[in-house]
């Protein structure tokens, strides 16, 4: 498919899609957004090829403190009832778990920092996965996750502190909790704003310095993402 129309809900100024940003001008395709806490207006349907749904520091339940949270997920549902790619990233993993009838809960174990991830077998040999190593290292950060997955929906990876860390749903819907599309800048955007959840500390939490300090994972990371939107390029 040539000159997609990629359309983003972005939840947080300082969470975009970064790398992905890259990827479409690359391609020629178009991309567009919609900041939701600015309270833009979503579009029309017919005005978008694939949604892309980014992340975010609020939680899936916190409609009251975030009211456009409520008008988004009617938007998601919408968007998979038409047949439209969705891609959610963290957040937007979470929200189209939720809009699907999943169940989206507190980690037992909060996780930021660089961690591997395990792919299962079989989707290692799908299109979209065909080039992932088994258990490569991805950027996480998350306390939320997609405890419970709906009907129909395919877990794909795990990881050694959330057992769910990647879904696919009749194959044209697709939750990542992790981040592929991260780079230097958008790293540095979410340290600097959620600097406090790192200082809260756990297990699974690194510090400041060692995020900084693994920043050349992301030249896998994002050659990763390349690969796995190419796969959904040729796919659709």
């Amino acid at each position: 498919m040539s000159n997609i129309k990629i359309h983003y809900l972005q939840h947080v100024c300082f969470e975009g899609p970064a790398d992905i940003v890259r990827w479409a001008r690359k391609k020629g395709h178009n991309l567009t957004g919609t900041h939701l806490y600015n309270y833009e207006t979503l579009p029309d349907m017919d005005e978008f090829d694939w949604l892309v749904i980014m992340g975010g520091p609020m939680n899936i339940y916190e409609e009251e403190k975030y009211p456009w949270l409520k008008c988004e997920k009617q938007f998601i549902k919408k968007a998979i009832e038409r047949n439209k790619v969705v891609l959610g990233i963290c957040l937007g993993a979470q929200l189209i778990n939720d809009v699907l009838g999943g169940e989206v809960t507190k980690n037992s174990e909060r996780e930021i920092g660089w961690f591997p991830v395990t792919f299962n077998s079989a989707v290692l040999k799908s299109n979209f996965f065909k080039n992932f190593p088994k258990g490569p290292y991805v950027f996480q950060w998350h306390g939320d996750t997609f405890s419970t997955l709906p009907e129909g929906a395919v877990c794909i990876a795990s990881s050694e502190a959330c057992s769910n860390q990647a879904f696919i749903y009749n194959e044209n819907v697709i939750g990542l909790q992790f981040h592929m599309e991260s780079t230097k800048d958008s790293i540095s955007l979410l340290i600097d704003n959620c600097l406090d959840e790192i200082k809260e500390g756990g297990s699974y939490v690194q510090s400041e310095n060692e995020i900084k300090s693994k920043m050349d994972l992301l030249i896998d990371a994002n050659s990763l993402m390349e690969d796995f939107l190419n796969g959904l390029e040729a796919y659709y």
